[in-house]
């Protein structure tokens, strides 16, 4: 598969995304102080860097598989049930990455009416519901901690 020179700029505009996702997930891994959210962060980043080598791949002209089947979102517990700095740490971390999905889930949304090959498109749909799962993964822990 040959990309088109717009179809180019996309893939490098969707993998500096990737690359922003991964580093930004494994840095509030290591400085979140819940545990339940330091494994999903972690987790997160490691889907990111899959991502990232399928848009190395669609760049590099192989169509890959386009996913197998949604994994189910994680459950939390409550860990802060009053406000305090490790509170309000965690909420910054959160709502930082919330940030971040939606932004990418907008420029993959962009991004897919934009290839002409119907298997990139897919691909791409399939990582941009990832990218939503991410985000309400998010919430979903946000909501659970009287944090959204």
């Amino acid at each position: 598969m040959q990309l088109t020179q717009k179809e180019t700029t996309l893939i490098k505009d969707l993998k500096d995304q990737e690359k922003l996702c991964i580093d930004k997930y494994t840095k509030h891994a290591s400085t979140a102080v819940d545990p339940q959210l330091k494994s999903l962060f972690s987790g997160i980043a490691g889907t990111e860097q899959k991502h990232l080598d399928t848009l190395t791949q669609i760049e590099n002209g192989t169509v890959p598989p386009s996913g197998s089947a949604d994994k189910p979102l994680p459950t939390f517990t409550t860990t802060y049930t009053t406000e305090s700095t490790d509170k309000k740490n965690d909420c910054y971390l959160c709502t930082d990455l919330l940030t971040t999905e939606k932004h990418a889930s907008h420029l993959y949304d962009t991004c897919i009416f934009e290839f002409k090959d119907q298997g990139v498109r897919k691909v791409l749909s399939h990582i941009q519901e990832e990218e939503q799962q991410h985000g309400k993964a998010i919430y979903d822990y946000m909501a659970t901690n009287g944090m959204y």
